[in-house]
């Protein structure tokens, strides 16, 4: 008997979405090995018809599933009956993002204070993805990882972004201060700046507190600003 797709590709995981199938295909740091698209139709839509002849030409098992099972699957994420099998996030060292900032004058990297909600890191990835930062970094411990629903809440966006974990994040930030970074947390406190009163040129980091906490003490008390 034929294995389902859940078993014929151990290790890795189900990327759902059209927008965030694309992007994984698109930035190519996965490997990927089957696609889950609905049955080939003639004037079949746009987007649909790109994913198919990508998977085509990277040679990936195309299969069809009703939504009742792909529902399961993905966990009854918002799936728009298309999903591909990955392997895990590709993550990067904090050097590598450090090293890239080296080169120009400017840089943005985010870090993430211990978030925990898929959504909200989908959010900011996809939007520092999209102004353009040199990265992100977050914990190892008490803070979500890119998961497949932070990659869907990202719209895909998540594919184009380097991303770092790390043990100890002020740590991290001490390293990156190193790297003449100015590091400027997000926080509603006394004698808090609004953000207009920032100068963010050069290298700059953007700290961002967990949900309901805020930045840690200690991470904080290491900020700049």
């Amino acid at each position: 008997m034929r294995k389902g797709p859940r078993e014929s590709f151990s290790g890795g995981e189900w990327i759902y979405g059209r927008n965030p199938v694309e992007e994984v295909l698109a930035a190519g740091r996965r490997e990927c090995t089957e696609i889950i698209l609905p049955p080939a139709a003639p004037g079949e839509d746009d987007q649909i018809a790109r994913i198919r002849d990508e998977a085509v030409s990277r040679r990936l098992v195309i299969r069809t599933m009703d939504s009742d099972r792909l529902d399961r699957l993905v966990h009854f994420g918002h799936h728009q009956n298309v999903a591909v099998k990955a392997s895990p996030y590709p993550y990067v060292d904090l050097d590598d993002i450090l090293a890239d900032s080296a080169r120009g004058d400017n840089a943005l990297v985010v870090v993430l204070d211990h978030l925990e909600d898929p959504q909200n890191l989908g959010s900011i990835l996809r939007t520092a993805c999209a102004a353009g930062a040199a990265g992100v970094v977050l914990p190892e411990d008490r803070a979500c990882a890119v998961t497949s629903a932070a990659v869907r809440a990202s719209a895909g966006g998540a594919e184009h972004i380097r991303v770092a974990r790390t043990v100890n994040l002020v740590r991290a930030m001490q390293k990156m201060k190193d790297s003449g970074f100015w590091i400027t947390g997000l926080d509603i406190c006394d004698g808090a700046k609004t953000y207009t009163d920032i100068d963010f040129k050069g290298k700059c980091a953007l700290v961002v507190g967990a949900e309901g906490e805020g930045l840690t003490r200690l991470v904080r008390e290491n900020c700049d600003f």
